[in-house]
């Protein structure tokens, strides 16, 4: 593969802080705002936000379908937070109509850290044996993970950041950090796919 091309889900959330990201890694980031545009890059990212007023616009914007059909074919996706959220499979404390996109085998619970005024920066546990510096806004964690599901992170002993496949998750926000490990993994991963 050349260089990569990454979607940026441009919904709602940090667009642009994901989109610098991946230029600081010289890889080029584009906004995917259109079913359509899906076809252009080589993976995705899910961005934080709020995972309800996401799910209802990926159906408003007609995304929900070529998401999941897109991913279930083997687009290598990303989800930071909400994205987290949205690739779970199951979700604890989720609005009755509430959809995923899914993908990771694993059970998430909303606001899992508190309400917004519970956001908060700490150091975890991350994969490489290196603490990594995670801004936690509003943020999920993850219940249970299935078998094929590898926890890359953890805070305070709770899973905060995962992978299945091609698909990773984290329920912080690396886009907010200096640190540009998950977004590098990202990139590594595509190169795999």
């Amino acid at each position: 593969m050349s260089t990569p091309r990454v979607g940026v889900l441009a919904l709602q959330g940090d667009v642009r802080e994901h989109v610098a990201k991946f230029a600081a890694l010289d890889v080029d980031a584009v906004a995917i705002r259109r079913p359509e545009e899906l076809g252009s890059v080589d993976g995705i990212v899910i961005p934080g936000g709020e995972s309800t007023t996401i799910s209802k616009l990926l159906g408003i914007f007609e995304l929900l379908d070529p998401l999941r059909k897109a991913i279930g074919a083997g687009l290598p996706a990303y989800g930071s937070c909400a994205g987290m959220i949205l690739l779970a499979d199951r979700i604890i404390d989720g609005t009755e109509d509430q959809q995923t996109i899914g993908g990771i085998d694993m059970t998430v619970r909303r606001n899992a850290f508190g309400r917004q005024v519970d956001s908060f920066e700490s150091d975890i546990d991350w994969a490489d044996g290196a603490a990594l510096h995670a801004v936690f806004i509003r943020a999920p964690w993850v219940e249970d993970a299935g078998r094929k599901v590898e926890v890359l992170g953890r805070s305070d002993g709770k899973i905060v950041a995962v992978r299945q496949q091609s698909l990773l998750a984290t329920a912080f926000h690396p886009e907010l950090s200096d640190d540009l490990r998950v977004h590098r993994l990202f990139v590594e991963m595509l190169a795999q796919a």
